[in-house]
């Protein structure tokens, strides 16, 4: 059934919009709910219609673009039809910016920034934002500033936040490529300094990001009391990798809670955990001040119970070598 041609885009564009705007919103809701074959007819318009911004006044765009964020905020049309917006001819001449504006902040006013976080993603369009820009303009730095200045800063942050999480991704994963073809250490350390660098990561979140890419790129064996063996040797072989970036207190304990965590997620490395920690305590990875401060207070709730009764008689022989330590210093004095 087509639609009525008030409800096409021809219809919709011989139309001011000032004469729909007041009930438009009430009548799209009530129409779709009630013929729900209506739905995917009207979000295709919809995209058609936005292709076509450039033949509305400026006024006309943003009532529009209030209309399309409150649809989007009710559920009548998907996300996708931002698609749209990313036209070449749109972008180039700011038009696709400015309607996003007016779009986000009535949507982000109907719900907040997390419903609208995760209608984005539901359609891969979380990650795509920055193609609202020309591509000389299509950095993080300017969609921040952007879109900041017009009083959408949660819409920014989740912006950077997304790039990040995308660079995290894609480091990982050039990481895992590298250890798979065997590059030296020293190349691979002087290549992640350099992309920690550029992604403005932290040693805290560089160390997660490597354990996770040495742990990746082996096929592990499935029998508990092999893959510790194995786990060793491999770990052994990428010490120098993680020291290097446990040179803080914090990225240790970083590093600490990340085997925490991956040992108990993976169920026959459980017992592996204690003869982890003491192999890159002996390499210089791990200090008795981080190890003795997880094992207090900063470890997580993730197998608590059996990872510091594996870890006891370690941590009273930290303990024992600290007291005697101390005791030599004094006698010394």
């Amino acid at each position: 059934m087509p639609l009525a041609p008030s409800l096409t885009t021809a219809g919709m564009q011989r139309h001011s919009l000032t004469s729909w705007w007041p009930v438009g919103c009430w009548v799209f809701n009530k129409l779709i709910r009630r013929y729900k074959y209506l739905e995917k007819g009207f979000e295709e318009e919809i995209k058609k219609l936005l292709l076509f911004l450039k033949g509305f006044t400026e006024s006309e765009r943003n009532k529009l673009a209030m209309l399309t964020g409150i649809l989007l905020a009710n559920g009548n049309i998907s996300a996708s039809i931002l698609n749209s917006l990313f036209n070449e001819n749109l972008v180039k001449e700011g038009v696709s910016a400015a309607f996003a504006v007016k779009l986000f902040k009535s949507w982000i006013n109907e719900r907040d920034i997390n419903s609208v976080a995760g209608s984005l993603r539901k359609v891969g369009m979380d990650n795509r934002l920055m193609e609202l820009f020309p591509a000389n303009k299509r950095s993080c730095e300017h969609f921040s500033k952007y879109f900041t200045d017009a009083g959408l800063k949660e819409l920014s942050d989740f912006a950077r936040n997304q790039q990040s999480i995308g660079a995290r991704k894609e480091l990982q994963k050039e990481l895992q490529e590298m250890m798979s073809r065997g590059d030296p250490q020293k190349e691979i350390i002087a290549f992640t300094r350099e992309e920690m660098k550029k992604a403005g990561l932290s040693e805290q979140a560089m160390i997660s990001i490597i354990w996770t890419s040495v742990m990746s790129c082996v096929e592990w064996n499935k029998k508990e009391e092999l893959v510790t063996e194995q786990a060793i040797k491999h770990l052994k072989q990428y010490s120098p990798l993680l020291k290097a970036f446990t040179s803080q207190g914090l990225s240790e304990l970083s590093l600490l809670l990340k085997i925490q965590e991956y040992c108990y997620d993976n169920i026959h490395f459980m017992k592996a955990f204690q003869k982890i920690v003491v192999l890159l305590y002996k390499a210089d990875v791990l200090s008795e001040e981080a190890i003795l401060k997880w094992y207090t207070e900063a470890h997580l709730a993730k197998g608590k119970s059996v990872f510091l009764e594996q870890m006891k008689k370690f941590v009273e022989w930290l303990k024992n070598a600290e007291e005697e330590s101390e005791s030599d210093e004094e006698e010394a004095d």
